[in-house]
């Protein structure tokens, strides 16, 4: 499994920073402050994206796709991450369409996946009900109901809820919260009747939403796979997530150190640039093994993806693992090296911190992926 880029693969990387750096400024997350309750994406933006071919990458050609893969995707987050660039991607296309590319029958397919390609439909997943991750504690339930089901209960940290017309929802058809079986997964039109959405801003200017629903209809061929039977699949979904989570997150890990380099070549303190103290050289040197290792494991990971390894489960777990220390190592390194500026608004340094904290708890954190590997590891005493 080679872990360097083509030439193609090559060339997608340079289409996309261009891109990035001609239509995305960090100014912009400043700016989105100023209507923390609009929760809203730019969909001009969007389209641009989409119209590049970028939501279409990761599914088959016969549902609208490129028949590429998340080695491909990765790429883009990646470079998206670097400037911090606010989009759907992770939301419509790698959470929802995942969740419908593996749970749907083919009717669905047809349905849902060419406008997530094309763009004509925007998708979220809600599946959180608490603070942290935590994929079985479900309590939002789906009960039968005449000619087919409803669904009431509370997600919240929905990325990119408000501008969604769809919503795939992860629900409980049987059993407690905390159990895997009982799940289910079901597609939700974002203005149904019943659906409540409350629109806010994370600390990284990402919009989220924090949604109800009340006793909303759902019909039988809203349902994605089996009914209570949705822990395998949501399995995969979350492990595809995190991975390319962890990708966009490189992008910012590398921002962030190459930020910083740049300021220790510049910033003379007693009559040197401070670049040349051996304290700094010292944990410089560390940080770029760090963002070394994490590039070597987000590439892994996302060729473990197309790969179908069955060990995919224990790769995600760690590459999210690995990213998001990083990632905050990224942010207290920049801040810390750039001194007292680091920590105004003014210097970017202080919006990839934040991105480092909203990341941390998107899919699971350190602890979760952490022991995650230890459940499932074979310890011999």
């Amino acid at each position: 499994m080679t872990l360097i880029l083509n030439e193609e693969q090559e060339l997608l990387r340079d289409s996309a920073k261009s891109f990035v750096d001609d239509q995305w400024q960090l100014n912009q997350l400043r700016a989105n402050r100023a209507s923390p309750k609009s929760g809203t994406i730019d969909t001009g933006l969007w389209q641009q994206m989409v119209e590049l071919g970028w939501a279409a990458i990761p599914f088959p050609e016969e549902f609208g796709g490129l028949g590429l893969g998340y080695a491909e995707l990765g790429i883009v987050m990646e470079e998206a991450g670097r400037k911090l660039l606010i989009s759907p991607l992770l939301s419509s296309v790698v959470l929802s369409g995942s969740a419908i590319e593996l749970a749907g029958n083919n009717d669905q397919k047809t349905e849902h996946l060419p406008k997530i390609c094309d763009g004509s439909g925007l998708y979220a997943m809600a599946y959180q009900e608490t603070s942290r991750h935590e994929p079985e504690n479900v309590h939002a339930a789906l009960t039968k109901s005449d000619g087919g089901y409803q669904l009431s209960g509370h997600k919240q940290l929905v990325i990119n809820g408000g501008s969604a017309n769809h919503l795939v929802v992860v629900c409980r058809s049987s059993g407690d919260a905390g159990d895997r079986d009982g799940l289910s997964l079901v597609l939700v039109n974002s203005s149904a009747a019943g659906v409540s959405i409350a629109n806010n801003l994370l600390l990284d200017s990402t919009p989220s939403a924090n949604i109800t629903f009340t006793d909303v209809p759902i019909s039988p061929e809203d349902i994605l796979g089996e009914i209570g039977n949705a822990a395998d699949v949501l399995d995969e979904v979350y492990a595809r997530a995190a991975i390319a989570l962890s990708a966009d997150m490189l992008g910012g890990i590398q921002s962030a150190f190459e930020m910083t380099l740049e300021y220790l070549k510049v910033r003379e303190q007693f009559g040197a640039k401070i670049g040349t103290f051996q304290g700094l050289k010292h944990r410089a040197g560390r940080w770029f093994c760090e963002v070394e290792l994490s590039r070597a494991i987000v590439l892994k990971a996302l060729r473990s993806i197309d790969s179908g390894s069955s060990n995919l489960a224990r790769v995600s777990n760690a590459c999210k693992a690995r990213c998001t220390a990083t990632y905050q190592l990224s942010g207290k390194e920049g801040i810390q090296m750039h001194g007292g500026i680091g920590v105004t608004d003014e210097h970017d340094i202080g919006l990839y911190f934040k991105r480092a904290r909203v990341t941390e708890i998107l899919l699971g954190d350190t602890s979760f992926h952490t022991d995650q590997v230890l459940r499932t590891s074979q310890v011999a005493y």
